[in-house]
């Protein structure tokens, strides 16, 4: 069976976003270590997740970063971002544009329990934060690679509304100050 993986920025006091969304907060994920980890996460996967307001901003961003930015230190991972299927889960649209995007406005839990269960890599999820919310709440995510950011925001939005044990596999500090911290729910 196929893992469900979320790669997240979070900062300290659990918040994913400020609470307008703002990611301005967010660390640049430069050191060698923790790139070599989210590395293998991504070569570990053929599939990625999305709710519908991250799919809109992110396609447009890495595809324009592959089109006009081939020089771009992000080219490498905007190219596998582009060229990866991508599955926008949304209740109201029906189209979204971007490369390799597939909509799906079915039920979340279903939906996804069956992409599980076809054969393939494992899956990857980036986000939002109420997108991710409900994955983390039917207890759909296997893994999660939580990169958390020396910043507190005080308020904003939390992907964890619901009481989950987990069990820390490892944990990465990295030079930047963000703790890549790689966490599964205990059974």
């Amino acid at each position: 069976m196929r893992k469900l993986k979320l790669q997240m920025q979070i900062s300290m006091d659990g918040f994913v976003a400020g609470p307008n969304g703002e990611l301005d907060w967010m660390v640049a994920e430069q050191d060698s270590k923790q790139l070599r980890i989210l590395d293998d996460l991504t070569n570990s996967i053929d599939t990625i997740l999305l709710g519908r307001k991250t799919a809109e901003i992110f396609s447009t961003h890495w595809e324009g970063v592959v089109e006009n930015q081939k020089d771009s230190p992000e080219y490498p991972y905007a190219k596998i971002f582009v060229d990866t299927p991508k599955i926008v889960f949304s209740r109201t649209k029906k189209t979204i544009e971007g490369k390799n995007i597939t909509i799906n406005n079915s039920d979340l839990k279903s939906s996804v329990t069956t992409l599980k269960s076809q054969e393939g890599k494992d899956i990857v999820v980036y986000g939002g934060a109420n997108f991710v919310s409900e994955l983390i709440s039917n207890q759909l995510i296997d893994e999660l690679y939580l990169l958390v950011n020396p910043v507190s925001l005080g308020k904003g939005l939390s992907i964890f509304n619901d009481n989950f044990r987990y069990t820390l596999l490892n944990s990465t500090v990295g030079s930047n100050g963000i703790l890549l911290n790689r966490y599964v729910i205990r059974s």
